[in-house]
């Protein structure tokens, strides 16, 4: 590899089993469990890994946001956001549909740079978005003030899921 090539970069993980359906988790120096539902024997030792694909979707277009929104200099008092999935009706079970709605509060919000903030997060930067996108319909709302600003849907997956 010559020496302007960038190594790729890695992700590494260690999932050990506790008891029952429980496991602990290992990412990143950070201990945390997770569980299975109790329909399958799980005891609430934490979440269950389909809700951690959420967590990771929306941390990863938050933080893109939060960068991209600093770089802009566009102000918020806070900003969250909350996403929702469907999952299929046959195994192995997969979202097949997820909304993200994106919230900023504050009296100086400039709506044209955050909206551009989210669709480059979106579109651009967010590499969990592009890992769900192919097998999922994305769909996004961006809340000001806790008015809805604008909504876009993304083309559904070339092969959906069934």
């Amino acid at each position: 590899m010559a020496d302007d090539e960038k190594k790729p970069a890695t992700i590494a993980t260690t999932v050990t089993w506790k008891q029952g359906m429980a496991v602990d988790a290992e990412l990143d120096g950070h201990r945390f469990g997770l569980d299975a539902d109790a329909e399958f024997g799980g005891t609430d030792h934490g979440p269950r890994p389909k809700g951690l694909v959420l967590t990771a979707l929306a941390g990863c277009t938050a933080l893109d946001v939060i960068a991209i929104a600093g770089k802009m200099k566009v102000p918020f008092d806070t900003f969250s956001v909350d996403v929702e999935a469907t999952l299929t009706t046959t195994h192995p079970k997969v979202f097949d549909r997820i909304r993200l709605n994106y919230r900023f509060t504050g009296p100086d919000l400039v709506p044209d740079k955050l909206q551009r903030a989210v669709m480059l997060s979106q579109e651009k930067y967010c590499g969990v978005s592009a890992m769900l996108r192919p097998v999922a319909q994305l769909s996004r709302a961006i809340f000001l003030n806790g008015a809805l600003h604008c909504e876009k849907d993304d083309p559904p997956p070339i092969a959906a899921p069934t």
